[in-house]
């Protein structure tokens, strides 16, 4: 199945998705209400469903992860503070720097093995405060599933000892889980174990999941409290928002149980890559539905092979020269992975 509409197979991202006749007619159908004031009975389902999914007190519904991301850390920090992320992380690199110029944050990085930092690298960079050169550390912000890395995961374990020695500094921990559930599918985890560890969570409705828009913010009823606060002050404040909120409590349903096919999907696409001539693909992080690849040859580079899969009608874009990211999601099928299996051998066979 192409995406509806288009008729192309789209591999550029998991957001490209468009809402099914299903979500549709939630839409049409939603019962609304002013969510400013607390007033929408869909978007507070939501909120309710989504909380209990995390094992969290209360959710706060958002217009993206970005968004998502920005509040939670921001109600739990002061100004002046360090943050620690891992140098890939989605915020350090695509949110506009919403982390420094509105959370006033002085971001510290370490570079993780497929995006993943080690316990002792993150005390390595606790600061408590005491050096008049530094500030403290209030706050560690974790990735799962960590996008730049090409969709690789934390266990469970490994999130609980990084959170272990933030607290041990006194820091608090944030996770940006924009795609949380691929991360539990891909391990057979509950995603209220791999959250656990966390002060706060962030998960997208439109990426894996399959909505049109939305995320959703699960914390302590304190910490979303204060999150709500901050959404009215960044305009955020949404009025009759039910009617994005039932084709998300559609997606927070069903959206899990169809990712395990698109970690299969991504898993044989780089099957395909990798027995290329002149094509690199990190196997260790094709672990999700997030494929990177390199291509390294001199009859075509990176740019050009996305031009010649259009002609196959197959999207997908380039990061530069040589590197290209696919991602699939549930409107890229078994046929539609056979299909660009095929594109790719023909265009990159000997």
């Amino acid at each position: 199945m192409s995406t509806p509409g288009t008729g192309k197979i789209d591999l550029r991202s998991d957001t490209k998705t468009v809402p099914d006749e299903e979500m549709r007619q939630a839409m049409a159908e939603a019962v609304v209400g002013d969510d400013v004031s607390g007033e929408d009975p869909t978007v507070n389902a939501l909120e309710e469903q989504s909380a209990e999914a995390m094992g969290k007190e209360a959710g706060l519904f958002v217009v993206s992860g970005s968004m998502g991301n920005l509040l939670a850390m921001w109600a739990q920090t002061q100004p002046g503070e360090e943050i620690i992320v891992e140098r890939g992380n989605h915020i350090y690199n695509y949110e506009a720097s919403g982390v420094s110029q509105i959370c006033g944050l002085m971001v510290r990085c370490a570079d993780g093995e497929r995006g993943v930092m080690a316990p002792e690298q993150v005390k390595a960079l606790m600061h408590d405060g005491s050096n008049i050169h530094t500030r403290r550390t209030g706050m560690l912000e974790l990735e799962n599933s960590h996008n730049i890395a090409g969709g690789t995961v934390l266990s469970v374990e490994r999130t609980q000892a990084l959170a272990d020695v933030a607290r041990e500094g006194g820091a608090r921990v944030h996770l940006d889980g924009a795609r949380i559930f691929n991360a539990a599918v891909a391990q057979g985890a509950s995603v209220q174990d791999l959250v656990a560890p966390v002060d706060s969570v962030q998960f997208c409705f439109s990426k894996g999941l399959g909505a049109p828009v939305g995320s959703m913010i699960c914390s302590t009823q304190s910490v979303i409290d204060r999150c709500r606060e901050l959404r009215k002050a960044v305009g955020g404040g949404m009025r009759q928002a039910g009617v994005i909120a039932a084709p998300a409590r559609i997606a927070l349903e069903k959206g899990p149980g169809r990712l395990a096919q698109d970690h299969v999907n991504a898993r044989t696409i780089a099957e395909t890559l990798v027995a290329l001539p002149g094509v690199s693909v990190d196997m260790g992080s094709v672990q999700t539905n997030l494929l990177n690849f390199s291509v390294e040859r001199e009859d075509i580079d990176a740019p050009s092979l996305c031009e010649r899969l259009g002609e196959y009608d197959v999207l997908a874009i380039h990061k530069d020269d040589t590197r290209i990211r696919f991602v699939t999601h549930w409107q890229v099928t078994v046929e539609d992975t056979e299909q660009v299996c095929g594109a790719l051998r023909e265009i990159l066979g000997d």
